[in-house]
């Protein structure tokens, strides 16, 4: 069974950056997509980033495009996600998510593994 581990969520200020990482272990997947999604209180949980497992291609949120970025190290297998100018409402849990497929997708029903989720504060 794979399981995926998020980190480096923390305090930020508006229009600060932030770089979370997700590592995978166990039985990981073969060119697996992996994803991001995030989720404030109250708010259901939404898509925020998404790279292939083959190519390499990316899949962002409109909300995110030309803020974020999302690379991989497929030796390392892990998956970062490089936040810059974030907002307000950019405060939220932020979740791994990895899928037994190498196309990217939005949807949360077409991943199989979710992390624990990494803490985001933003403060104005």
């Amino acid at each position: 069974q794979v399981q995926v581990e998020e980190s480096g969520g923390g305090l930020v200020q508006a229009g600060g950056s932030l770089r979370l990482s997700c590592a995978a272990s166990g039985r990981t997947f073969t060119n697996s997509a992996r994803a991001w999604f995030r989720q404030a209180p109250g708010k259901e949980r939404e898509f925020v980033a998404a790279i292939g497992g083959s190519d390499g291609s990316t899949l962002y949120a409109d909300y995110v495009k030309g803020r974020f970025t999302i690379t991989r190290d497929n030796a390392k297998n892990t998956v970062d996600l490089q936040m810059n100018n974030l907002k307000s409402e950019g405060a939220a849990v932020y979740y791994c998510a990895a899928r037994n497929g190498c196309f990217v997708a939005a949807l949360r029903s077409r991943y199989d593994c979710w992390g624990q989720g990494t803490q985001v504060t933003v403060s104005s």
